[in-house]
């Protein structure tokens, strides 16, 4: 993304060309940025048995999937249907990873069937899992009590989280373990989403090294995933360089200790999509009251969910006149809530009807959380290639496939 004659462009191609051409409102997303975030956590985390596993609850785009299946990363899945989509993007059983939450048998059945590395949730589910398939191997997700996140509703760890199985409820585990001859081949915790702070990172990660000595049968620990983008200007990125040093150096520590090499598992997702992915929406009216001005756009939070659900800062740039004179204004979506703003009281250069505005960092939890509510169908989503071609990877729902 880049700024040109005062307009937006994306790897050379104007954003209002982008919205004239496939319709708005219109997902975009930039190959070149996706390439450029797998390739900082891989590069960026010295440690040779590493594995990253994308966790595409993010965004599901089949061909976002294929793209970092072919950068060597592996999969980290939720649902059946994730597990499926990995199948159809071309990953194999042995490079997808799932993490178990409320399931019913059939699914942990299909898991077991298809022969997915699989992280259980709960003390009831390791007893079922035992049933099933006795003498298995089997990986934990454990609670340290420790959560974190940019919003209360993505942290998911702690004593409030309904995720894992709790520290101090490990002995049981064992025992049922111990019942059922399963082999703990792995360890998991994931602490919460879009985590801009190192030390935490460090805590949580010697917290699970610390439990992780129980076990003596490992393969892998799975530190999940966490990595935050700065949304907000007055957010400051991870610095990945650093931070992979010294995750590495612990972890290096630890399989010495530990008296063998191990892999290092990691389950980003926000931090390889949010960043390549922008919403472009249209101006369709400028309304103002003895108060406040609205800027009315053509989409509505039924697109992107996440400011009405988490109360999250996205920058909104005007496509269409990047650098002008600014208006304080709140930009309002078409859906009828109350709650339908994209940004409220905010400072952005001054729009007119028909304008382009891009909303920024919407790669993740953006398409994938969209819905079809006040009956309007979902938008088109397309891919802008390095080489400034552009593929359509979702086409617009029709008002029939919104209704069917």
């Amino acid at each position: 993304m880049r700024v040109k004659n005062n307009k937006l462009y994306f790897s050379g191609i104007k954003a209002e060309e982008l919205a004239k051409r496939y319709k708005t409102p219109l997902y975009v997303y930039e190959e070149r940025v996706l390439e450029e975030k797998s390739k900082e956590l891989l590069e960026n985390i010295p440690y040779d048995k590493l594995k990253i596993f994308y966790a595409c609850k993010a965004n599901t785009n089949l061909e976002i999937l294929k793209f970092f299946r072919r950068q060597g990363l592996g999969l980290e899945t939720v649902s059946q249907g994730e597990v499926l989509a990995g199948f159809k993007a071309g990953f194999k059983a042995e490079d997808i990873i799932y993490t178990c939450d409320n399931i019913l048998e059939d699914e942990l059945k299909f898991l077991i069937r298809n022969k997915i590395r699989i992280n259980i949730d709960s003390l009831s589910q390791l007893e079922e899992y035992g049933k099933i398939n006795y003498g298995g191997e089997v990986g934990l997700r454990i609670n340290q009590g420790i959560g974190a996140g940019h919003h209360s509703h993505c942290i998911t760890g702690g004593p409030d989280s309904k995720f894992g199985i709790y520290f101090s409820q490990l002995k049981s585990a064992k025992r049922l373990a111990k019942k059922y001859n399963l082999k703990i081949v792995g360890v998991h915790q994931h602490i919460g989403s879009g985590i801009l702070d190192e030390s935490i990172f460090l805590k949580a990660m010697k917290a699970l090294l610390k439990t992780a000595k129980e076990f003596k049968d490992l393969e892998y620990i799975d530190f999940g995933g966490g990595f935050g983008v700065p949304y907000s200007p007055k957010e400051k990125p991870l610095n990945l360089k650093t931070l992979g040093k010294k995750i590495s150096s612990v972890f290096e520590d630890f399989c010495q200790d530990y008296g063998k090499r191990l892999w290092m598992c990691f389950e980003p997702g926000r931090f390889l999509v949010a960043q390549a992915g922008t919403l472009l929406v249209q101006v369709v009216e400028i309304k103002k009251t003895p108060f406040k001005t609205f800027v009315g756009v053509n989409s509505g939070f039924n697109h992107l969910v996440r400011p009405v659900m988490y109360g999250a800062y996205h920058c909104i740039l005007n496509a269409s006149c990047i650098k002008g004179p600014k208006q304080v204004v709140s930009v309002a979506g078409n859906i009828c809530e109350s709650g339908d703003l994209f940004a409220k009281d905010r400072k952005i250069v001054k729009a007119k009807k028909g304008d382009i505005l891009a909303i920024l960092d919407a790669g993740a939890y953006g398409f994938v959380q969209s819905s079809n509510f006040n009956s309007r169908p979902k938008p088109a989503e397309i891919m802008v290639k390095k080489n400034g071609k552009v593929r359509i990877i979702r086409k617009r729902q029709t008002w029939e496939q919104s209704l069917a």
